[in-house]
């Protein structure tokens, strides 16, 4: 579907910041993110997770899987006791929640700094006691396309960075569910904008450890008239403390039930526009006075 009229934004900026607007530009589909196609140029070394609350028979078990599966995605790791000097390392941990057990997988760099984390979906702590292998290659297959989606991420901070920068981290940005879309909306907005955010050298997350601000979007879809329906996206940033920094809004109209199964270019051009305002949004409030 063709996207004809650019979204209408107004970026509020809270935080004693002058308003602004942001000014709609198109982009070339793929153009902005290429360099995720960079295959990072470290090695991840996974060790049989300690505290995973696992025997080690299944630690052992749930490295191996997770190492062979980041191989498979291109990304150079290895399951190792002994991890090399200039290695980077993924840390896998799990934590008690009520009757669950919430696996965890985080990336630190050669010196030991977090560079993010992301989680798998949560497993019943009795099955988790009495780990089945089927059971570990389901843990592994959610975790891989998430830990490269964040060493991605973290590729895309660093190549935009200073060294400065580099040495201090990247800041890193918790993604919260986006609601209210109709169709992919969601889904498709959200990986938008971590691609867009990614490429402007923030580090995207799904936990809050560790995060400096936090994303998400709020979505709309109303009636104008029986051929015509009202898209509202707020863009909602906020601080680590859960204080909102501002929002990017952008308004539009589209076809009645253009946009209830696929939305496309449409999430393409959303994400792209709000990229820049939710940046504008963190800069002020990472600038003094």
């Amino acid at each position: 579907m063709s996207w004809r009229r650019p979204f209408l934004l107004a970026l509020l900026l809270i935080l004693g910041a002058c308003s602004n607007s942001i000014t709609p530009h198109w982009g070339n589909p793929g153009a902005a993110s290429r360099l995720l196609a960079i295959p990072l140029a470290v090695r991840l070394a996974i060790r049989p997770p300690p505290e995973a609350l696992l025997d080690d028979a299944n630690a052992r078990l749930l490295a191996d899987a997770v190492a062979e599966g980041l191989q498979a995605a291109d990304v150079p790791a290895i399951a190792t006791e002994a991890p090399l000097p200039l290695d980077w390392k993924l840390d896998i941990t799990a934590a008690v929640s009520g009757t669950s057990v919430q696996p965890r997988f985080m990336i630190r760099n050669a010196d030991g700094r977090e560079q993010g984390a992301v989680e798998t979906t949560p497993v019943p702590a009795r099955n988790w006691t009495e780990a089945t292998p089927e059971l570990i290659s389901t843990v592994a297959a959610q975790a891989i396309p998430r830990v490269t989606q964040l060493l991605l991420s973290v590729q895309a901070a660093r190549a935009s960075a200073s060294p400065a920068a580099i040495m201090a981290g990247p800041t890193r940005l918790r993604v919260i569910p986006i609601t209210g879309a109709p169709g992919d909306g969601n889904t498709a907005l959200n990986s938008r904008l971590r691609t867009f955010l990614s490429n402007q050298g923030y580090v995207m997350q799904d936990t809050a450890e560790g995060a400096a601000f936090a994303v998400t979007a709020e979505v709309s879809v109303l009636p104008v008239n029986p051929a015509t329906q009202r898209v509202e996206i707020q863009w909602i940033v906020s601080r680590r403390d859960g204080h909102e920094l501002g929002r990017v809004v952008q308004l539009n109209e589209v076809p009645a039930g253009s946009l209830s199964r696929f939305w496309g270019d449409v999430a393409y051009v959303a994400a792209e526009q709000a990229a820049g305002g939710v940046q504008t949004i963190i800069r002020n409030a990472s600038t003094p006075g």
